[in-house]
């Protein structure tokens, strides 16, 4: 498992966990929000969806003996999008 997370928006709109240090891999995990929970989050589906990812890292973390840390995520404090 890698040390460092990062949590990016792509340019497609979904939200994706990848690798901090292998930026040219594809994403572990993504996340896809429908227009209509977009809008009903009220453009909180990047925190929505930051959570659920950190939950899903740390349950992986606890069920392979690893302990992972909020620090282990890279989330920058604007939007990241790819293109």
């Amino acid at each position: 498992m890698a040390r460092f997370f990062e949590i990016v928006e792509l340019s497609n709109g979904d939200i994706a966990l990848r690798r901090a240090d292998d930026q040219d891999s594809d994403a572990l995990v993504c996340i896809h929000f429908s227009e209509d929970a977009k809008a009903s989050l009220q453009a909180h589906h990047m925190d929505v969806a930051r959570v659920m990812l950190e939950a899903g890292v740390r349950k992986v973390g606890e069920l392979s003996g690893m302990e992972v840390e909020r620090e282990d995520f890279d989330t920058p404090e604007y939007q990241q999008r790819l293109h």
